[in-house]
């Protein structure tokens, strides 16, 4: 059992580790998105550098990653405890942030961290997601809609009454409230780009 877990982890960890951004940007678009815009390989930087479409392929990737690592247990019909899928989804977030494939240097693990949630509890992605579009809606700052979507996250889950959960949950948020440090500082500097597009 033990054993299995660990390969899941790991496997896990190498599905969180596939660059969407970048595969797509390269072999799609002839581009680096490493080299353009925030020089993130996160779907913020993909909308971005790529537009819309790519943008939108590569959020639903990234999301994907999460979920399907989430679910590796189930798949391989493993009889865990429930909190394991979250071990598994947590690999895919570490992923994600310092990916195989892209020397180590990954996205901010906001749409990952999404697609853990929506396999675990999907209620709570469901409501997240609408604080996150809600914000963006008002705000037009994607960076500034991630941060307050991972705390209204954080906040609902304790409603839920799972401290697994919370504590992954509480552990995504400062993860993602510290890959915005940057963001942070433009926004207070006026100096965030805003999305025209919606």
């Amino acid at each position: 059992m033990t054993i299995n877990l660990i390969l899941l982890s790991l496997l896990a960890y190498v599905i969180g580790s596939i660059p969407s951004g970048l595969w797509i940007g390269k072999i799609f678009y002839k581009k680096d998105i490493r080299e353009f815009g925030s020089g993130n390989l996160g779907a913020t930087n993909s909308f971005r550098v790529l537009g819309v479409k790519a943008g939108s392929v590569v959020t639903v990737m990234d999301i994907l990653k999460g979920t399907v690592a989430t679910m590796l247990p189930f798949f391989f019909q493993l009889n865990v405890n429930h909190h394991f899928w979250l071990l598994t989804g947590a690999c895919a977030i570490v992923g994600h942030s310092f990916p195989l494939f892209a020397g180590f240097r990954g996205g901010k693990a906001v749409a990952t961290s999404a697609g853990v949630i929506l396999a675990y509890a999907p209620l709570l992605f469901v409501a997240a997601l609408v604080v996150f579009l809600v914000t963006l809606k008002l705000s037009k700052y994607v960076s500034l809609s991630s941060m307050v979507g991972a705390l209204a996250a954080l906040i609902i889950s304790f409603f839920l009454g799972d401290w697994i959960l919370i504590i992954l949950v509480a552990c995504i948020t400062i993860f993602v409230i510290w890959r915005h440090r940057a963001n942070i500082t433009r926004i207070r500097n006026g100096e965030e780009p805003k999305i025209k597009w919606m």
